[in-house]
Formats: structure tokens, C-alpha cells, sequence
């Protein structure tokens, strides 16, 4: 049996159409959207910041890795950078979409992001740490969007879609460090 309810949907269309012309200038915050604005860009800056990290840590590992294995991992770094950077574009554009201002300043990136950026020297270090880095990516993400919840679909999706991939780097990471041990 099906939990859907049996009200029809009904929508004030005239009323939706009036405050949209209203409240144009405010982009795609409308009188609907029920998140804590400031919290949300907080957190979206909280993010951007710790994927910009995340890009540099796995750029500077992708030109670093030496030895017998390197290349295949390397490049499985390069990678992970690339994705990493797509989320940082994600995440930037949902904070002017909300009004906010993404922060790209250098000197607070290492203090806002979640994971840190720990230069190592060998690749199995360098594995090791890609790895920390993405769970706590991962917990951080699931805490984001228990936190965002049904206020804001949009933040919630955007999180949920970059916490999968976090997921599966931290799966392709274990498996290399269980290879390379």
C-alpha cells in the first residue's frame, strides 16, 4: 500500500507568479527556499575550501609519486585532482546562486578545510593520507547534509553527489594501499 496522501496538489500560482516578479533581484533564493542562508554559505565555503586542498594535495602527489608502482597510482591521483576540482566549480557556483561569494583567499583555505595538506614523501604515505583525507571527507559531507536536510534540495543533492564519489575514491585508495603493502 502506497504512503501517499490523498490530498490534490493545489499551488497558488497567481501568488507564486507575483512575488517571483517582487523578489526577482534575489536570483534563485525565493520566499520558498527554508535554509539558513548564512549556515548554508558557511558550509558551501567549508566545502570549497577542503576540495581546493584535497586538488592541491592530489596534484602535488600526482608529480611526486616515485618508484616501481608509481605511475598507475599517479595517475589515479591525477584523477581524483580533477574530480576534486569539479566539485570545487560545483560548490562555487551553488554559493553565488545563494547570493554568497566563494572564498578562493590562499591564506584561509588551509584554515577552513576539513582535511589538512600533508606533504608526504612515499607513495604508500601519500596513499595513506589521500585516504584519511577522504573519509573525513566523507563524514564531513554526511554531517553537511544531515545538517541541510529538506531546507535546501539543491545544497542537499550537490553534497549527496559529491559525497558518492568521495566514497569511491576512499574504496579505489584502499584497494591501491592493499596492493602496494
Amino acid at each position: 500500500m502506497s504512503n501517499v496522501k490523498n490530498t490534490p496538489f493545489v499551488i497558488d500560482l497567481d501568488k507564486i507568479r507575483t512575488k517571483a516578479r517582487e523578489h526577482m533581484l534575489e536570483g534563485a533564493v525565493t520566499q520558498s527556499y527554508q535554509g539558513d542562508k548564512d549556515t548554508v554559505l558557511k558550509l558551501l565555503n567549508t566545502a570549497l575550501a577542503t576540495e581546493i586542498v584535497c586538488t592541491l594535495r592530489y596534484r602535488r602527489d600526482h608529480y611526486m609519486a616515485k618508484g616501481i608502482h608509481s605511475e598507475s597510482v599517479a595517475a589515479e591521483f591525477l584523477q581524483h585532482a580533477n574530480e576534486e576540482q569539479g566539485h570545487a566549480d560545483l560548490l562555487a557556483e551553488r554559493i553565488v546562486q545563494l547570493g554568497g561569494e566563494p572564498n578562493f583567499a590562499p591564506d584561509e583555505l588551509t584554515k577552513r578545510s576539513h582535511s589538512e595538506y600533508a606533504a608526504r614523501d612515499n607513495l604508500l604515505d601519500m596513499i595513506r593520507e589521500n585516504l584519511v583525507a577522504e573519509r573525513i571527507a566523507i563524514d564531513s559531507y554526511r554531517a553537511m547534509i544531515d545538517y541541510v536536510g529538506k531546507t535546501d534540495s539543491t545544497t542537499r543533492r550537490i553534497f549527496e553527489q559529491i559525497l558518492a564519489v568521495e566514497e569511491e575514491h576512499a574504496d579505489e585508495l584502499a584497494d591501491l594501499l592493499q596492493a602496494h603493502q
